[in-house]
């Protein structure tokens, strides 16, 4: 029976210790104790089996009673028997490691695409047919391009692991009455576990004891604040960022002490729960290989038809034989096939990303430069992503005055104004008395490191250092004047902190700061213009509300009047009878460079959202400031949770604002505006971040202040965590794609004029083709590395961040652009063949004939060049020869290459060539210079046909 309670959870241990992998001599002695110890104590295993039962519980709801009998556990923590026997049945509290692809793997995959498949099997047959040489070229073409992809891929995914970093290495835990310090894998449920500042949270934990503990929680929940906590029960119906009580793996003590019980690790913690999520997210693909995979299978299908055809054609109404016709349809096929075009595509993402890194976008995965640039919208989080993630006081309300405060951020330089105007400081001023209350009473410390200021302590309170500096006082002196002697430490029970300070003249003050709802209960008195008058509670409420509406955090000082001559602090003395100082209205402020950049988003077509889990009024300020379309407009979690997913849909793409979301919730905004037909990027830098950053076309991490598994679970990284960096990143984006384009648009043509010469070659009964299976190779490959690259070097279109985002689904090829293909591959297969014939009217060899076709071909493609630059407007400008420094020296390479490919004796053999004189180059450069003229007439008529059309 003992065993049977507890197979469920030991079946997969024990399957493992016997699989073909697991099963090692010492795995089968741990699996021999395994067994044994299952039969040890029933008692332990009935304690294990209560726990079962309530692993779903609500622990935020229960008290410290119910608690630990829940838990089975108590105040001097469990047994080492008993955390030794529950550690073997819920397991290390660690996270499962992902799988990850081999070597052998990564290459075979670089083969996995219809067109090698093509080229391997006519590779194959060729060899079969002892055509050594064509064989051989086949072969190292289809292993240049396997080699090229396998470099470019970026490393394998590794989001799992990151999150496993965030977890704590060591934990304190009290066990059979004694502090120890442990590993924190091997933390069991029921383990008692104090914390203190500085503490990583090694596991969930149900509070049943704090002292001033505050946590921060950003990476799980996005709060950008720590979060002050308590140990007495909250409702079920507590979401997440509001469960004071507990205490979440993986995030950070700030301040304070506390003392919990385990009730959750590994997986079935938050951060579990989240890893679990990212695990289970499918990536999507990108629509650039969505495209490209469609456009392979039909070009592949297309190709074998067109082959067989040919083949039967030729061997029944031409009397080719079986050898000789299989032979050109080789050549045919690998005619057709742009065996460079993979390369060209993958180079032309590659440029992209050094590109983009000198605009500090970091791309991890070669695709997500091209989807960049169909994204039409971006979900961003606000903290530390349009904000600073740097607390700033931005308006001081006294009895006598309301200030603003400019600057942002923990830097000091900023000044305190009242309407619009310098506002000065002067001694007993009341602002004055204010600044120095808050700079008194505080633990945090400010510095600067370089060209950058950093704080210690709770953000809100370097916060208050920051606004002494702009008011003109100093903290050192100002401490050194008058030190503290003795404090109430904040808490949450009570909401304040307060202080007592002595000068060198033996004068006292007490200053004190909390919630405002708190100090203004506290508080009996106001100084307006110098004189002492009664507070006006209702009047101060009102301001404290205006503040609020406005996304602020809002603080309230006071001092205490009545001091003596008292040298120790106590809770009587301050709670009623103090002499309130004003208000001051916290904010997170927005990154500057994030409102342009919301701003040149909107104007290039794409939706900004932001996605945080902060509160609602925060949220909508915020949004205010930087600009969002309707940023009043705002639905919070628990909304979400209420709304079916049909619902959702129809409302995402309108509501641009969501506060209070859960990773689930983000995950889920994500798939529903996908389900909408929009390419979404998502940026974030937490924990929480991580499953939706993995399913959103393109995720977007912070590269400063973002976690490791935000940035893995991303296709991006943004090197100074500037928002304004997406936009530039956009704009790379959607010049990648262009490029690839036009690099399409330049290497199809090569590939239909070959196919047209061999097919005319068979349909006419040649029995000397115009160009050989190695000859097209060559061709086919010398054009994609010198040519067809220079196109991936091209420089933004004018006007590409004025256009709206291309639909996901636009086809590469759409009707013009086959057009197109199919007209310049008309040109080149009517040049080509004439000149084909003309050398062999001279008597000349078929070698010296087919060396003038390749020479044809190749010629046409340098003057076309510069045609596929510009894809509508015209080649006639400065900017065709010369706004890519790469396509001169390119033409001069390739030029260098066809004459060694004419005159070398090697390459006379091994390509089948012979030289040709002056009066053939002659009528190559007339006859390939026509396609110049040509595309640009064609060019000119298009854009005269698609002004009419919109007429």
């Amino acid at each position: 029976m003992t065993f049977g309670l507890l197979w469920d959870r030991q079946f997969h241990t024990i399957l493992v210790q016997f699989s073909p992998v697991g099963a090692t001599p010492v795995r089968v002695v741990r699996l021999v104790i395994l067994i044994v110890s299952s039969f040890y104590s029933d008692a332990s295993c009935g304690s294990i089996h209560m726990l079962d039962r309530h692993l779903s519980h609500p622990w935020h709801t229960l008290d410290k009673a119910q608690l630990l009998h829940t838990l089975a556990s108590n105040e001097g923590g469990l047994s080492q028997q008993e955390a030794e026997l529950r550690l073997r049945h819920f397991g290390p509290n660690r996270l499962p490691e992902a799988a990850t692809r081999g070597f052998v793997v990564r290459i075979l995959s670089q083969f996995h695409n219809l067109l090698i498949y093509v080229l391997l099997i006519s590779g194959a047959i060729t060899l079969l047919l002892h055509h050594w040489l064509d064989a051989a070229v086949i072969f190292a073409v289809v292993l240049i391009n396997a080699l090229i992809g396998f470099l470019q891929e970026g490393k394998a995914e590794d989001a799992l692991q990151a999150i496993r970093d965030i977890l704590s290495p060591r934990a304190a835990v009290v066990r059979d009455n004694r502090l120890l310090s442990l590993d924190a894998r091997w933390l069991v449920p029921g383990d008692l576990v104090p914390l203190q500042a500085g503490d990583r949270v090694p596991a969930d934990i149900r509070l049943i004891r704090t002292k001033g503990l505050q946590i921060e929680e950003a990476v799980l929940t996005g709060e950008s604040l720590p979060v002050e906590k308590i140990d007495t029960p909250l409702p079920e119906e507590t979401i997440l960022a509001e469960r004071r009580c507990m205490a979440y793996s993986g995030t950070l003590v700030t301040r304070g002490q506390g003392k919990g019980v385990v009730v959750s690790t590994g997986t079935e913690t938050e951060i579990g729960r989240i890893s679990q999520l990212v695990a289970g997210v499918q990536r999507l693909s990108t629509p650039l290989l969505r495209q490209m995979s469609a456009f392979g299978r039909r070009l592949t299908l297309a190709i074998l038809l067109l082959a067989l055809i040919s083949f039967a054609f030729g061997v029944l109404l031409r009397d080719y034989t079986v050898s000789e016709m299989f032979m050109a349809s080789v050549g045919l096929s690998v005619a057709a096939i742009p065996e460079g075009l993979p390369a060209i595509v993958t180079i032309t993402l590659a440029i992209g990303v050094r590109r983009m890194a000198g605009r500090n976008a970091i791309i991890r995965r070669l695709p997500a430069v091209e989807t960049l640039g169909t994204v039409g919208v971006i979900c961003s989080d606000k903290t530390g992503t349009l904000t600073r993630n740097q607390m700033t006081v931005r308006q001081i309300v006294t009895p006598d005055i309301s200030l603003e405060v400019s600057g942002v951020g923990y830097d000091p330089h900023g000044r305190l104004l009242c309407q619009g105007e310098i506002y000065s400081v002067s001694v007993d001023d009341p602002v004055w008395r204010l600044l120095r209350a808050g700079l008194l009473c505080n633990d945090a410390e400010l510095s600067r490191e370089t060209d950058a200021w950093s704080i210690q302590g709770d953000p809100m309170e370097a916060a208050l250092l920051t606004l002494s500096l702009k008011g003109d006082l100093d903290p050192f002196s100002e401490r050194k004047r008058t030190p503290r002697t003795d404090l109430i430490p904040f808490d949450a029970a009570h909401q304040f902190m307060a202080t007592l300070h002595h000068d060198h003249e033996g004068r006292a003050y007490v200053f004190i700061k909390g919630a405002p709802e708190r100090i203004l209960d506290m508080c009996q008195w106001q100084t307006i213009e110098g004189r002492r008058e009664l507070l006006d509670k209702t009047a101060w409420h009102s301001r404290v509300e205006a503040l609020a509406s406005q996304g602020h955090r809002v603080l309230a000082l006071a001092e205490l009047i009545d001091i003596g001559a008292r040298r120790e602090l106590r809770f009587e003395d301050v709670e009623s009878g103090l002499m309130l100082l004003g208000l001051m209205g916290l904010i997170d402020p927005p990154r500057e460079e994030s409102i342009g950049a919301v701003r040149t988003c909107q104007q290039a077509g794409i939706r900004v959202k932001m996605i945080t889990g902060d509160h609602a009024a925060t949220a909508s300020a915020i949004a205010a400031q930087i600009g969002l379309l309707n940023p009043r407009q705002v639905l919070s979690g628990r909304q979400l949770d209420e709304m079916d997913d049909a619902t959702l849909q129809q409302r995402v793409l309108d509501i641009d604002v969501y506060a209070r979301v859960t990773p689930e919730h983000k995950l889920r905004l994500v798939s529903a505006m996908q389900q909408r037909g929009q390419v979404v990027a998502m940026t974030g830098d937490g924990v929480n971040d991580a499953p939706a950053l993995k399913r959103a076309d393109v995720g977007v991490a912070m590269g400063r202040n973002g976690t490791e598994a935000a940035k893995e679970a991303s296709e991006m990284v943004l090197a100074d965590d500037n928002f304004a960096s997406i936009v530039h990143a956009v704009e790379e984006g959607r010049t990648v794609y262009d490029n690839i384009r036009k690099a399409i648009l330049f290497i199809l043509p090569t590939n239909g004029g070959e196919a047209l010469v061999m097919l005319s070659a068979i349909l006419l009964g040649f029995h000397h083709f115009p160009l050989t299976p190695v000859q097209i190779l060559w061709v086919n490959m010398i054009t994609a590395v010198t040519l067809a690259l220079v196109l991936a070097f091209d420089p933004p279109q004018a006007g590409v961040m004025q256009r709206a985002p291309r639909p996901a689904d636009e086809r590469i090829l759409g009707g013009w652009f086959l057009w197109r293909i199919g007209f310049v591959s008309l040109i080149l297969t009517l040049g080509t063949f004439a000149l084909f014939l003309w050398a062999l009217t001279l008597d000349a060899s078929v070698a010296h004939a087919r060396t003038v076709a390749v020479n044809t071909l190749v010629m046409f493609e340098i003057f076309y060049l510069f045609n596929a630059r510009f894809i509508e407007d015209t080649a006639f400008n400065h900017r065709a020869l010369f706004g890519n420094r790469f396509a001169l020296p390119a033409v001069g390479l390739l030029l260098l290459f066809q004459l060694a490919f004419t005159y070398l004796p090697p390459m006379q053999r091994l390509f089948g060539t012979a030289p040709i004189g002056a009066l053939a180059w002659l009528l190559i450069l007339l006859t390939a210079s026509s396609i110049l003229f040509l595309v640009e007439l064609e060019k000119m008529w298009l854009r005269h046909f698609r002004r009419n059309r919109r007429q």
